[in-house]
C-alpha cells in the first residue's frame, strides 16, 4: 500500500511571500497553542483568549494602556532592527534602557525644585540625559567589539546585569528618598517634570509619539539615506561592502549608538511617564521582549509597529489573566516564548516548502 509523508523540499529561492506571511502564521499558531494551554490549565480556552486579545481592546482605557506598553517596545525594537540589519546582534537593550532610566531620572531629580514647576526645557534635558546614558552603555559594547573583537552578544548581555545592579545601588543609596520610610526608591518627581498626557484621563503620554516618529525615522534612515544603504549592504554582503569601501567600523558604532539612544529614551520615558520615580525595577523585560518584536516585525522599522502591538497585548493580557483567571505572572513570558518558537518554525517555510511524498 502506498504511503504518504510530509517532507520539506528546498525552494529554488527564498519566498518573499512567506517572509511576510510567517509572522502572521506565527501569531495564529501562538493563539492556537494558547488555547491548548488554557485547556491544560483547566480554563475555558475562549474565555482565556478573550482576556488576552479582546478585553484590552474594549474601551479607550484599554487602548491607552496598550499604547503605554507599545511605546518602549517600539522604541527599542526600532534600534534593534537597525543593529540586526547590520549583522550586529546586541541583546543588551535592557541594560541600555536601565542606564537611560538612571541618567534621565537622576537629571530630573537634580533639576526638580520641589515646587511642582517644570517645563519643556527640563523634560527635554532629562530625556536627552536618558538617551546619552543609553548611548554610553551601547558605546561600551561598540568599543570592546571594535578594540578587542569581543562578542557583542555576550558583552551586551553581561552589561544588563551590571546596569541593574547599579540601579539597585543608587536607589538603595544616594538616590533613595530620605522621606520614603527606607523603601528603595527615589522621591516622586514633581508634576511639572512628568511627560504630558495625550489623552485626558489616561496614562498615555507623548512617549508613544516619540516611538512612532522613531519608527518613521528608522524607515527613512534605512531606505532613503546613504548611511542606511551602507548599513544594509554591510549586513547582507560584508564582502561586497568591504570591496565598495564601506566602513564596517562606522556601521558598528552608528548602529549601536542609535540602538542605545532609543533604548535610553525608552527608559527615561518610563521614569518620567507612568512611574514618576526610580525604583529597583524600571522594566518588566521590555529590552528582551523587543528582540522578539524586532524579528516578528521582519527587522523593518515600520513592521515592528504591528509586532509591538501584539507584544503589548501579551503584557496587558497577562496582567488581566492574573487578576481574572488566577494565573501566575509567568503566563506573559509563556506567550512570548510560544510566539518566538512559532516564528522560528514558520520561518523554515521561507527557504523550504511542504510536499507530500509517496512511498511504497
Amino acid at each position: 500500500m502506498a504511503k504518504f509523508a510530509l517532507r520539506l523540499e528546498a525552494r529554488a529561492s527564498p519566498s518573499r511571500l512567506m517572509s511576510w506571511l510567517s509572522p502572521v502564521l506565527a501569531v495564529m499558531l501562538t493563539v492556537l497553542c494558547g488555547a491548548l494551554l488554557f485547556i491544560a490549565l483547566g480554563h475555558d480556552p475562549l474565555a482565556g483568549l478573550a482576556v488576552f486579545f479582546v478585553e484590552p481592546l474594549r474601551d479607550a482605557h484599554g487602548w491607552s494602556e496598550l499604547g503605554l506598553k507599545v511605546a518602549p517596545l517600539l522604541l527599542i525594537a526600532v534600534g534593534l532592527a537597525i543593529c540586526f540589519r547590520a549583522n550586529i546582534y546586541t541583546i543588551g537593550a535592557e541594560g541600555q534602557l536601565t542606564l537611560g532610566a538612571i541618567c534621565g531620572g537622576a537629571a530630573a531629580l537634580y533639576l526638580d525644585t520641589g515646587d511642582g514647576a517644570g517645563g519643556t526645557a527640563i523634560i527635554g534635558v532629562s530625556l536627552l540625559a536618558g538617551m546619552a546614558g543609553g548611548m554610553a552603555w551601547a558605546g561600551l559594547v561598540a568599543w570592546l567589539r571594535d578594540r578587542y573583537n569581543a562578542s557583542e552578544i555576550l558583552v551586551s548581555l553581561m552589561l544588563v546585569y551590571i546596569a541593574q545592579l547599579l540601579l539597585s545601588y543608587l536607589v538603595y543609596g544616594v538616590l533613595r528618598d530620605p522621606e520614603g520610610f527606607n523603601f528603595p526608591q527615589s522621591k516622586l518627581l514633581s508634576d511639572g517634570l512628568l511627560l504630558p498626557m495625550i489623552v485626558t484621563g489616561t496614562r498615555l503620554h507623548v512617549g508613544i509619539i516619540f516611538a512612532l516618529l522613531a519608527s518613521l525615522g528608522g524607515w527613512l534612515y534605512l531606505s532613503r539615506s546613504i548611511a542606511g544603504f551602507r548599513l544594509r549592504v554591510g549586513g547582507m554582503a560584508p564582502a561586497a561592502a568591504r570591496y565598495a569601501g564601506f566602513s564596517s567600523r562606522k556601521t558598528l558604532w552608528s548602529s549601536l549608538l542609535i540602538c542605545g539612544a532609543l533604548s535610553g529614551l525608552a527608559g527615561a520615558c518610563e521614569v518620567l511617564g507612568p512611574m514618576g520615580q526610580l525604583t529597583p525595577t524600571v522594566s518588566p523585560g521590555y529590552g528582551f521582549a523587543a528582540i522578539i518584536v524586532a524579528f516578528v516585525g521582519r527587522l523593518h522599522p515600520l513592521g515592528v509597529i504591528f509586532s509591538s502591538f501584539v507584544m503589548a497585548l501579551f503584557y496587558i493580557g497577562g496582567e488581566l489573566a492574573q487578576s481574572r483567571l488566577g494565573l501566575p505572572s509567568a503566563i506573559t513570558g509563556v506567550f512570548q516564548g510560544i510566539l518566538l518558537f512559532a516564528l522560528l518554525a514558520c520561518d523554515v517555510l521561507i527557504q523550504y516548502k511542504l510536499r507530500w511524498r509517496k512511498h511504497g
